[in-house]
């Protein structure tokens, strides 16, 4: 264990490496088009993994990005998650067509609370198969804030079982962030067969690097270019 969180420090160390596991993230209601014509620029700039926007951007960040080997992702049933199924699939499979090949869907935490464990499952399932037969990755938000351990245990379990790309902290809109414990606990649930990606109140590189010797190979964050900025001058200081 030691060996392989040594050896995921050194890989953050490496600021290509570290910007290709960031998801640079505009989610905010008053974005406006030209600042998500500079998140894509940054995007193709400092060469991360993804942009993220909401659905109304979707068509503009992939027209931004054609050609780069950035991807657009787009939020569905964001940030509640409390949308009918049949809307979430629906708008991820718009989004889809105007060319996000991520999807980061939020779970219907009510449902998952309330032990609705078939709905919760066949409503991953659903936009995971749709957003697969398109090419595409899906990652689940989990609201980790609002779960208890064993709640976000069984979060993780029927996303794995229902196809899912990836399981993701939270939104950032409802409080209680990424932590170090929950993507720990992610990734011990998870196993090695999908990704975990760390999102909310990820600011700094050592957030970051935080996150990824947890067990995270994804980041969202809108702090993505002061993230790889203050991880190349630290390491142009110890030269």
């Amino acid at each position: 264990m030691r060996q392989r969180m040594k050896t995921r420090d050194a890989m953050v160390l490496n600021d290509w490496h570290l910007a290709r596991m960031i998801e640079h993230t505009n989610l905010r209601p008053e974005a406006t088009e030209g600042q998500i014509v500079r998140l894509c620029q940054e995007g193709r700039e400092f060469g991360f993994v993804t942009v993220v926007v909401n659905p109304a951007y979707v068509e503009l960040a992939s027209s931004q990005l054609a050609g780069s080997e950035v991807k657009v992702a787009a939020v569905v049933g964001f940030p509640l998650g409390a949308t009918l199924a049949s809307v979430k699939r629906f708008e991820a499979g718009e989004v889809l067509k105007l060319g996000a090949r991520e999807i980061d869907m939020v779970l219907n935490v009510g449902a998952l609370k309330s032990g609705k464990r078939e709905f919760v499952q066949s409503e991953i399932q659903s936009l995971a198969e749709m957003t697969h037969e398109r090419g595409g990755l899906l990652k689940v938000i989990l609201e980790t804030g609002l779960l208890t351990d064993d709640e976000k245990k069984l979060a993780c379990e029927l996303s794995v079982r229902a196809g899912a790309d990836f399981v993701k902290t939270s939104t950032g809109f409802l409080g209680g962030g990424a932590t170090v414990d929950d993507v720990r606990l992610m990734r011990q649930i998870v196993g090695p067969s999908i990704g975990v990606k760390a999102s909310g109140g990820i600011r700094t590189a050592g957030d970051a690097k935080a996150m990824i010797a947890a067990g995270a190979n994804r980041i969202g964050t809108s702090s993505g270019v002061k993230i790889i900025e203050e991880l190349r001058e630290a390491l142009q200081t110890t030269r």
